[in-house]
């Protein structure tokens, strides 16, 4: 890892730092024009920041707190969510912010087709979609038979960081991946690699400034220590509970073999019933993790399961 000034834009407190202050308002329209690639009389011109919280009652237990919702000079909604670890349902989850902000317009007796649109717009340092190869998916409605798009008030826009694979600057061909790139790797690029990256992009240089370290005061820079304190608490909470549960599930596992083992009355029998205890145990393990919300990359690294199985576990789950 090349030696960096620049801290992790996926820090929660810098995030919000680049993508949702007043002062840094013409990045934010930048990324939101070129990650939705609006171009001409559709651009975004200019945004005003509303209050990050959906709901009062919820938020005070800690959820429905956006990381950064906006309005444009239209009055089309923008919901931006930086989220490190995936948290069961968090795709139900956006579909409830989007749909918060949209019903949060009316008022008795209001005209709905006064109503305007919400985009929402995730950058996720996880998997969540697994049978889709692409880092960026744009979901709309249309309709199933002609596939017109009538309803046009709602769309979501997943960025999932672990599918982006270039690491080398002179691999990047657009706007779109030089936003991936520096959601990814920003804290890894060096200033030599910075002029590659920006190229006649100064809004992208600008970002990569806002990020510098020794820009920051003392004040931000805690800031920031103790957000990551909380994602790497966080982190580190779930990663011990996995643990927990493989190690368990091993254990299982080897008791569940030798009993098939004895019941067989041979020695083949009992290793194979070790080997199918083990099996079972790790499945169990990862229906467990699936209802905690651990993303499928991470069960199929810690238990050893193919993807394409813990997808289908994840799909009898839900059924």
């Amino acid at each position: 890892m090349a030696l960096s000034k620049f801290l992790n834009v996926r820090n929660d407190y810098a995030f919000k730092r680049i993508f949702g202050t007043e002062k840094n308002k013409d990045i934010l329209i930048h990324f939101l024009n070129d990650i939705l690639d609006l171009t001409d009389d559709n651009q975004i011109k200019d945004v005003s920041f509303l209050s990050p919280i959906q709901d009062p009652v919820i938020a005070s237990q800690k959820q429905s707190i956006v990381d950064v919702l906006c309005v444009d000079s239209t009055g089309v909604k923008t919901i931006i969510e930086m989220q490190v670890a995936k948290t069961r349902g968090f795709e139900k989850r956006a579909q409830y912010y989007a749909a918060k902000a949209y019903s949060s317009q009316a008022d008795v007796g209001d005209q709905y087709h006064d109503l305007k649109g919400v985009i929402f717009i995730a950058i996720a340092d996880f998997i969540l979609f697994p049978n889709k190869l692409a880092y960026k998916s744009d979901h709309v409605t249309f309709d199933k038979m002609t596939f017109e798009h009538d309803l046009k008030d709602f769309s979501f826009t997943f960025i999932e960081l672990p599918k982006f694979n270039k690491t080398k600057e002179d691999q990047l061909e657009n706007i779109v991946e030089k936003w991936i790139y520096f959601f990814k790797h920003a804290d890894e690029t060096s200033e030599e690699d910075l002029k590659k990256v920006i190229g006649s992009d100064v809004i992208i240089g600008r970002a990569y400034d806002e990020l510098n370290q020794y820009n920051w005061s003392k004040e931000e820079r805690l800031a920031y220590d103790q957000a990551k304190k909380r994602t790497d608490d966080y982190l580190s909470t779930l990663e011990e509970k996995l643990h927990e549960g493989i190690l368990i599930g091993k254990e299982e596992g080897i008791l569940i073999g030798h009993e098939k083992g004895r019941a067989e009355g041979i020695k083949i029998g009992a290793e194979k019933g070790r080997e199918e205890g083990e099996k079972q145990a790790k499945i169990a393990v990862a229906k467990n993790l699936l209802k905690a919300g651990v993303s499928v990359d991470l069960i199929a690294e810690s238990t050893g399961l193919p993807q394409a199985e813990i997808a289908q576990l994840k799909e009898e789950i839900s059924q």
